[in-house]
């Protein structure tokens, strides 16, 4: 009796499936594809359709299928436009739905075949959707998780598996199975397996990219051919030729142009895998696709923008063609392996030629193989040979080409273009390719002109890009070929983010100067010579603005910029070792903030010298926009490619500052300086900056390849720009990851074994666990790692044996108490504990010890989970521990890095945080627990004055060395006085000024001759004594512990061994303290601590980096590792510094434990430009890309932080999330928010003054009724008792931002009732992560769209952050309708959509939240004019 219920629903698909197919096929704007897509029609009707075909075949038609399959088509890749790969819900996610009236266990394979029938259909649809078809399948391939990696991973792999060999030429194909023993056995395979099974779906999937490629080769020799013609044509009617080829021709050309770059883009993506690149990359050799690409006229000879873009897609492509990986085994190839396989070939070249060729070739034959390896001489050798005739047959030979297809395919064209084919065939299968490390170690760090405004490469910031956008960029996906390529797409990704970064702030500081034409300069002046050009041309130049962060450059006419000297290259390399440079400014003019701010520059800072031409502006149009909206709107300068045009920027050029002088020659710079005006800055307005240019950059502005103006370039610079030290440690970080690239060795040594096919994307994802069997086979073999079944050390994790029996339900836990007394028995203790598995049973047994009574200690009861996250954090491998909001990860780490210090006291633990004031807080936190000598701790970075601990020290490095020095001094004195009690030394053998007499060496002979010897004479005569047995008499040292003859008299032997612990612990620090006393020098001495005392060491993610080659060349090493706010940093990010330590000397990695905390649900690392995040997925934290490849996590399950009817708006996005206890019984928790009738609420707020959103300039959306309505609301607040730092108001979008800042300091201004009140933060909600405060007003801003809120991230931080209460201003229709956003809106909606009030209700009302208001009482607020009614009545009250 299903029958019925299945035709209804295809009934009702049908109807929707027409009405969808009309709007997708008819749709010209993105616009309506977004609205149909967000509503979602692909979950509710698409999606179905195909889980239905896939159970019951007989229910769809195949006309109904190919609707649904082009629909489906067109509304993912409009999805993708806008949600991020990085983000778990993903494009593809709806494939992961359960199917209606289908069980979980069957949904994976159900969706699988659902997917296999979409992407058949997909593959069969005309020519003409090609494009979104290749669209479709790079945004498939780079959806392959660990979660659809049974739904999506055979299908897309037929594409591109050994079915492709079948269109293969046969004589090329049988060469590769004539070396390779593992092809050939697959191929083998391959073919029992067509003759065995119907493979005709597999064979059709195959063919797919083989018919691409061939169409594209055809359209590029038709091109060629028609240009040809075009040339012929123009010869004799130029004007006609024009003509023709306008209208229709020219959107056919650009139509192909787009799949052309979608091909190629997919075969980029293709090659970078490891799985997909296996069988593809011998197909597209044996085609010559790529060489066929760089000769077409898309490459050489069209010019212009697109085909730049073909031309860096091509030579991508290339260089992934010969990448240094093996393909059927993945193993990676040294440079000398690379070299061996080349100089084989060219082996096999030479004789060829001797059999065949011996006179024509011979300049090849009698070369050695590394110089018939070489590109230039190769090329020299067959330009050589005259006929034709020849390289082809050779190439025939050598099976690299057909030489009947060959003459076919240039049968209609001169024979210098079949010459040309041949001899890129020769030399690219032939010629070694240069290392890519080697090209970038003479890569310039500082980006260019050129680099700044080159569209392909710094694409537009703030605008995303469409779907149908293809870049020369590299992409952050879940798989990489080696650690050389991961770390080549992060070196180049981080090069073109700080890139676009550099260009915001140059072109603020150039638009704020406002540069023009001095009046009284001609443009044809004649000038002497090229010095006096650039002399004149700069004083035509005239700035008629100020910029705080940039100045004109004063000094000499002829060259502000003085070269003072160019050192030779070092052997082996090509750019000059250093070029030095000086440039003066003068600050005479500034204000005296700006001139402390300009005087802050200091040694290792970052400088960029612009060069501004007024006289080469030109006076064209800014670019407009289309948002597909159909408003034009002008593109903001920093995102406008004219820019440097229309301002006359000519060139830029970076430096690093090396020493500041004023105009007197003093030094500034020195951090050592002491002036002699007792720190005040110098008289002298005048300042000169020597500064090291980019070497690589000189060398190429030397060889013209940098610049036109070739060194004469330095002459036309006449801007000096500084930028905020947050943002300017680029270069620092920059040069770390290209030092990595150069010493890919030392990343193999650094990262442990077991870690690395995990970081790459490969193998078993599980199995750096902690409790993987790998893991434990580790942990049983090597030396100095803790045995799975060994007792760790939980300290204090426990707060008492109830909670430690309660941590592990369901186990048998034995306490057997041998370390204290039964009289001790209620107190407090401490626990190892030794978990044993046996018949899967798991037994813990628990040994208690004395818990000190003079620290803080633990005081959270923490929770089962958050105890198997800290077990986990103990114990051998990789730990991912998720943290919702508010379950406590920052104190699970706090827990783990005490319990690693008492557990492991000669191991070293390294703390990362993503921001110094996360870092602040896991590091203040720690010292608070009291049982962690702060001797041992280092705080490094710029952030690190920032603590606030209990201690009168600093945790610098040089306050570490300052408080040593200190306590180094106090102990000696103990010491001194304990020689003086003894009468061993007197008060004359000190110092003139009372000092010591010893020193740490000294005391150590004091120690051992004096001290000890006491000891041991006192235990001879004690030796027969009881614990509690009376032994003063015998005790040495009363005189130094001021104890009176009775106290000594009635001392027991536990009261001495306490005393004599107390002089050992002096001496034992005195040990440490004594290699101070040989280094002289502060850097010595911080070196000394950071290397071999500190136990615990933190940083930030950013100081890793830069301080990683310093870290390494003093031989630092630790043992563990544990990074919190691990899903906002970079990949690269958290990538360096798990390498802060050279490898050991037997090539394995002294790393035994790798904690990440953090929380893929919450919003990802801060990426400026939008390109970047969304094109090239950069992001995807490492964190994020883990779980997405599928490696076990622990996720903390109970939350403090916020009511339970708040928590349940972000709770739904967590598995098994929950409340902990206190969030029902605590009194804040129980009480209502005053004046508030709901705990939260969303408000609908409609046009305010006829206007919904606004963007006075492109990207800047504000919304001035919710501003109005939030003010409004935070003043209600106020007014009736709330604090005002107990609020914070935030928003999605910086101009919303910046107006709710501007209504605030009006309405709370000087003059009104609430003069300097503000609320706690108003800030965005992307830049309030991690952040809470007890009340939360957010604006959503948005009118029209959803806008950047379609990433479910933004919403789950957004709704987190309030512990108490939280208003929603946002317009309810747009937001209620976008599917992703109905788990949280359906709530929101659940509650009245307007305000509700309760008038005169204050602060102390103590009502409790379960109390119903009569609707008599509840006053309805209807609009933001109502709103500021109530509060412009309540100001009025007050002041009366």
């Amino acid at each position: 009796m299903k029958q019925p219920v299945a035709k209804k629903a295809r009934t009702e698909g049908n109807w929707n499936l027409h009405k969808i197919h009309q709007t997708c096929q008819s749709s010209t704007s993105s616009s309506s594809l977004r609205q149909l897509e967000e509503s979602g029609t692909i979950e509710l009707h698409l999606w179905p359709l195909f889980q239905t075909y896939a159970q019951n075949k007989s229910n769809l038609s195949e006309a109904d299928l190919s609707k649904a399959a082009f629909s489906l088509l067109k509304l993912v890749n409009a999805r993708n436009d806008y949600l991020s790969k990085s983000d778990m819900n993903g494009p593809l996610s709806f494939m992961k739905t359960v199917p209606s009236g289908g069980s979980t266990d069957a949904s994976e394979e159900i969706n699988r075949l659902a997917f296999e029938c979409f992407l058949t259909l997909v593959l069969q649809l005309p020519s003409s959707e090609v494009h979104s078809v290749l669209q479709f399948l790079i945004m498939a391939y780079s959806n392959l998780t660990h979660d659809m990696h049974l739904i999506l991973r055979q299908p897309l792999l037929d594409l591109v598996g050994i079915e492709l060999w079948d269109y293969m030429p046969t004589r090329y194909r049988d060469l590769i199975l004539a070396k390779s023993n593992a092809y050939k056995r697959r191929w083998f395979a391959h073919l029992d397996g067509k003759g065995k099974t119907d493979a005709m779906e597999n064979h059709g999937l195959a063919s797919f990219l083989p018919n691409c490629l061939t169409k594209i080769m055809q359209t590029m020799a038709t091109d060629e051919e028609e240009d040809d013609k075009s040339e012929a044509e123009t010869s004799t009617d130029e004007e006609e030729s024009i003509d023709e080829k306008e209208g229709d021709s020219i959107n056919e050309e650009k139509s192909n142009l787009k799949t052309i770059y979608s091909t190629l883009q997919l075969l980029i993506d293709l090659l970078s895998n490891t799985s997909t690149r296996r069988y593809l990359r011998p197909y597209l050799l044996s085609t010559n696709f790529s060489t066929k690409c760089k000769l077409s006229n898309y490459n050489v000879s069209k010019g212009g923008q697109n085909n730049k873009l073909f031309y860096q897609l091509v030579r991508t492509l290339q260089q992934l063609e010969s990448f240094a990986i093996e393909d059927i085994s993945a193993a990676p190839l040294s440079e000398e392996e690379m070299a061996s396989r080349y100089h084989e070939r060219a082996h096999v070249l030479q004789k060829l030629c001797h059999r065949h060729y011996p006179d024509a070739l011979s300049d090849i034959i009698y070369a050695g193989v590394g110089m018939v390896a070489n590109d230039t001489f190769l090329r020299k050798c067959l330009v050589r040979v005259v006929q034709v005739d020849v390289l082809e047959d050779l190439c025939h030979r050598l099976r690299l080409v057909d030489k009947n297809e060959v003459q076919e395919q240039f049968k209609d064209k001169n024979a210098l273009s079949q010459r040309k084919f041949v001899t890129e065939v020769l030399v690219y299968h032939h010629a070694l390719k240069p290392v890519e490390a080697k090209i970038l170690s003479e890569l310039p760090l500082y980006p260019d002109e050129r680099l700044l405004w080159n569209p392909h490469l710094v694409p537009l910031g703030n605008n995303r890009i469409g779907g149908d956008s293809t870049l020369a960029l590299p992409k952050m996906s879940l798989q990489f070929l080696t650690f050389s390529d991961y770390l080549l797409r992060c070196f180049k990704l981080l090069r073109l983010e700080s890139a676009y970064e550099i260009r915001s702030d140059l072109v603020d500081v150039v638009r704020r100067l406002r540069p023009a034409l001095r009046h009284g300069y001609a443009d044809d002046a004649e000038y002497a010579d090229e010095d006096d050009m650039w002399t004149k041309k700069r004083a035509m130049t005239d700035f008629h603005g100020w910029s705080r962060m940039g100045l004109e450059l004063t000094g000499d006419d002829v060259c502000p910029v003085r070269l003072l000297k160019v050192s030779p290259p070092k052997l082996g390399e090509n750019i000059p070792s250093e070029v030095l440079a000086e440039v003066s400014v003068d600050l005479e003019h500034c204000g005296e903030k700006i001139r402390k701010e300009w005087d802050s520059i200091g040694e290792f800072d970052n400088l960029f010298l612009l060069g501004v031409d007024a006289s080469s502006m030109e006076g064209g149009p800014i670019s407009m926009l289309d948002e597909n909206t159909g408003d034009e709107k002008h593109i903001a300068d920093e995102d406008d490619v004219t820019f440097p045009k229309r301002t006359g920027i000519i060139a830029v050029r970076g430096c690093m500052v090396l020493e500041v002088r004023d105009e007197d020659g003093n030094l500034l710079s020195d951090p050592n300086h002491e002036r002699e005006s007792s720190g005040k800055a110098s008289k002298s307005h005048k300042r000169r900056y020597k500064v090291a240019l980019d070497p690589a950059q000189y060398a190429s502005d030397a060889t013209g390849r940098g610049s036109p103006f070739g060194t004469k370039v330095y002459q036309t610079l006449n801007i000096i720009v500084r930028r905020h030290g947050k943002e300017n440690n680029f270069k620092a970080v920059l040069e770390t990851v290209r030092g990595l690239m150069s010493g890919a060795g030392s990343v193999n040594r650094s990262i442990p074994r077991w870690l690395q096919p995990v970081l790459l994307g490969y193998g078993n994802p599980a199995a750096a666990s902690f409790n993987s069997p790998n893991m434990l086979k580790f942990a049983e073999k090597t030396t100095g790692v803790t045995r799975p079944n060994a007792a760790l050390d939980y300290g204090d994790t426990f707060l008492s044996e109830s909670h430690l029996r309660t941590s592990f339900e369901g186990t048998i836990i034995v306490d057997d108490r041998k370390e204290i007394d039964e009289s001790s028995a209620n107190q407090r203790v401490k626990y190892r504990i030794k978990i044993e598995s046996k018949d899967d049973k798991q037994t813990v047994r628990a040994t208690s010890y004395p818990f000190p009574q003079s620290v803080t200690g633990n005081p959270v009861p923490f929770t089962p989970v958050q105890v198997n996250a800290i077990r986990s954090g103990l114990s051998p491998g990789l730990s991912m521990l998720v943290g919702p909001p508010g379950t406590g990860k920052t104190d699970v780490a706090v827990q783990i890095i005490a319990n690693l210090y008492h557990s492991f006291p000669s191991q070293r633990t390294v703390l990362v945080t993503h921001s110094n004031a996360a870092l602040n807080d896991l590091f203040e936190k720690v010292m608070a627990r009291g049982d962690i000598d702060e001797r041992y701790c280092l705080r490094l970075g710029s952030g690190e004055r920032d603590l606030q601990t209990d201690t009168e020290f600093d945790f610098t490095k040089n306050g570490r060395v300052n408080h040593i020095l200190a306590r180094r001094s106090t102990l000696l004195e103990d010491v001194q006085q304990m020689s003086e009690s003894l009468g061993i030394s007197g008060a004359a053998e000190r110092g003139a000024d009372g000092s010591p007499s010893y020193t740490c060496e000294t005391a150590a002979y004091f120690h051992l001759h004096h001290i000890k010897k006491r000891i041991e004479i006192f235990y001879g005569n004690v030796c027969n004594k009881s614990n509690e047995a009376i032994v003063g008499e015998y005790f040495p040292f009363g005189k130094y512990f001021n104890l009176s003859t009775s106290e000594v008299s009635t001392m027991t032997l536990t009261e001495t061994k306490k005393k004599f612990e107390q002089l050992n612990a002096c001496f034992h620090e005195l040990g440490e303290y004594r290699p101070l006393e040989l280094l002289r020098s502060q850097r010595q001495r911080i070196d000394y601590l950071l290397t071999k005392q500190v136990k615990i060491v933190a940083m930030t993610c950013t100081h890793a980096a830069i301080a990683r080659p310093h870290l390494v060349a003093l031989g630092f090493q630790y043992d563990n590792i544990i990074m919190e706010e691990a899903g906002q940093m970079l990949d690269v990010e958290t990538f360096v510094p798990l390498l802060l330590q050279s490898g050991e000397v037997d090539a394995s990695s002294r790393l035994k434990r790798i904690c990440l905390i953090g929380d893929h649900h919450q919003l990802p690392p801060v990426i400026k430009n939008m390109t970047f995040s969304k094109y090239s997925n950069f992001d995807q934290s490492l964190f994020t890309r883990l779980i997405r490849s599928g490696v076990p996590t622990i996720q903390l399950n109970k939350q403090g932080r916020a009511r339970a009817d708040i928590a349940n708006l972000y709770t739904w996005r967590y598995n098994g999330l929950g409340n902990l206890a206190h969030v029902a019984t605590r009194e804040k928790f129980q009480l209502a928010n005053p004046g508030f009738v709901h705990t939260y609420q969303l408000i609908n707020v409609e046009d305010f003054d006829g206007r919904g959103e606004s963007t006075p300039t492109p990207y800047y959306y504000q919304n001035a009724g919710e501003a109005e309505y939030a003010v409004a609301l935070f003043q209600y607040m106020v007014l009736i008792g709330f604090p005002a730092a107990n609020i914070s108001i935030l928003t999605t979008y910086n101009g919303q931002k910046g107006l709710i800042d501007d209504i605030i300091s009006q309405r709370c201004g000087e003059g009104t009732p609430l003069a300097g009140i503000r609320p706690g933060s108003i800030s965005t909600v992307d830049k309030y992560q991690g952040q809470q405060n007890n009340y939360v007003i957010l604006s959503l801003v948005r009118t029209r769209s959803v806008g950047h809120l379609r990433d479910i991230r933004r919403l789950i931080v957004a709704v987190s952050r309030a512990r108490l209460g939280l208003y929603v201003l946002c317009r309810q229709d747009v937001f209620e309708q976008c599917h992703e956003l109905r788990p949280v809106m359906k709530q929101l909606i659940g509650r009245p959509t307007k305000l509700e009030l309760i008038v005169g209700e204050d602060s102390s009302s103590g009502r409790l939240v379960d109390v119903t208001i009569p609707k008599k009482k509840r006053f309805i607020v209807d609009d933001v004019s109502v709103m500021g009614s109530i509060v412009h009545g309540m100001q009025q009250q007050m002041l009366s």
